[in-house]
């Protein structure tokens, strides 16, 4: 019998969710991962998907969640790319929280959640307020162990452009060492390394709220030595 952790990702073919997904296929530690994608993705062994090109169909899936130790979400979108506040609300608000939702009623043990820094309930800021709401809502879930990991500006290569996160990555990119030392909570960092941490927490089981800010992030990084 397979002894080794199921887990469910939701966002898989995103900036982050992709890194997320190659690690998890790659770990000893799960035996099968179901993605919810919304268009298929490469067939491999151990990958379960269930595609729906609509996420409001979300809250249907509650049998896709069953025996699911891990859920890791890694939705998000721009005001830009969905179109609308509203619809940017429905994508980072609503699809996380009803996958929470999903994911306690069905006696999952860890949700793993990409936020943003700067995520406050209170902000003036859209963006942020809609994140902070995000994180406040899974928090009254009060899921065995929740992970809240709110990384700065992604490095990466994505599969469709942001003009604006294009050129602010051109521009920080060649200052990002300094940026590591100086500013280490505004600090660019790889998605491959948000990803990386994700893993690394859901190994872990330390019940209650944990929030991961983009400076520790780092230091919990591949190769960085605070996180050896």
């Amino acid at each position: 019998m397979d002894k080794r952790k199921k887990a469910v990702l939701l966002g898989g073919t995103g900036l982050i969710g992709k890194q997320l997904l190659r690690i998890l296929l790659e770990s000893e530690a799960y035996g099968t991962i179901t993605a919810i994608v919304r268009k298929p993705l490469a067939e491999h062994s151990k990958l379960r998907q269930v595609v729906l090109t609509d996420f409001a169909a979300l809250e249907s899936q509650a049998e896709t969640f069953e025996g699911a130790e891990d859920v890791f979400c890694c939705l998000g979108t721009t005001i830009r790319q969905a179109g609308t506040r509203e619809r940017f609300r429905i994508v980072d608000f609503d699809y996380p929280v009803m996958a929470a939702r999903l994911a306690k009623a069905a006696g999952a043990q860890r949700y793993v959640l990409v936020s943003s820094m700067g995520a406050d309930a209170g902000s003036r800021f859209f963006y942020n307020r809609v994140k902070g709401e995000t994180e406040a809502a899974v928090r009254t879930l009060q899921l065995p162990m929740i992970s809240i990991i709110r990384p700065s500006l992604l490095l990466g290569e994505r599969e469709e452009f942001r003009l604006i996160e294009r050129m602010g990555v051109a521009i920080s990119r060649p200052l990002t060492p300094f940026l590591r030392k100086a500013l280490p909570k505004m600090c660019p960092i790889e998605a491959r390394d948000v990803a990386a941490v994700m893993h690394r927490v859901a190994q872990m089981y330390t019940p209650g709220v944990h929030i991961y800010e983009n400076d520790q992030l780092h230091k919990m990084a591949p190769g960085s030595r605070a996180g050896t």
